[in-house]
């Protein structure tokens, strides 16, 4: 009888961890379509970046997001979520310098919001399990790359060429938050 309990009790504790458990073969599948999105609406806000080569900047991203095979799952979702905090953060200034049409430009905030959501969905699934990276060193370079960006911004007044500047630079982002959501992998 006893052995009867444990092993029902035994199939209903790995039920529930599984229910539990993040789908990442979804997460990423609908992590990559909107990724995708977001770049196909940022590709249709950019004006001619040859008019603005003279305003060219190297922001320096953190090498571990540019190379991001050795980061386990739950560290890639953490630092997915920083940049596309960072992102959604950068395309909520000013720029109305820029004469960009402001439906595509809520289109691709609507998109990254959806891509957040579904990470901090996960993330606290992840943090029940007890699985969740605590320490994660890529977080705070990546807050200094991303004010980087911003002091750019300012410092060249919101100007036109500073946002395609910008614009391109974030696009390279996408890039690599596909090599991010290529870690996700089950």
């Amino acid at each position: 009888m006893t052995s009867r309990c444990t092993l029902q009790l035994t199939v209903l504790l790995c039920l529930t961890s599984a229910a539990l458990s993040v789908n990442y073969g979804v997460l990423r599948f609908r992590q990559r379509s909107s990724n995708s999105a977001c770049q196909e609406l940022l590709r249709q806000l950019i004006r001619s970046p040859q008019y603005c080569l003279g305003d060219m900047m190297d922001f320096q991203i953190p090498k571990e997001v540019k190379q991001p095979q050795q980061v386990q799952k739950e560290e890639a979702m953490v630092v997915m979520h920083e940049m596309l905090h960072q992102i959604f953060s950068i395309f909520r200034r000013s720029f109305s310098s820029t004469g960009w049409n402001e439906t595509i430009v809520e289109n691709l905030l609507e998109e990254l919001h959806w891509q957040m959501d579904r990470l901090e969905t996960a993330l606290k699934e992840i943090m029940q399990e007890g699985k969740f990276p605590w320490e994660n060193r890529t977080v705070p370079r990546l807050k200094t790359y991303y004010l980087g960006i911003l002091q750019y911004l300012k410092a060249k007044s919101y100007s036109s060429c500073a946002w395609t500047i910008v614009q391109v630079e974030i696009l390279k982002n996408f890039s690599f938050l596909n090599g991010l959501i290529d870690a996700l992998q089950d």
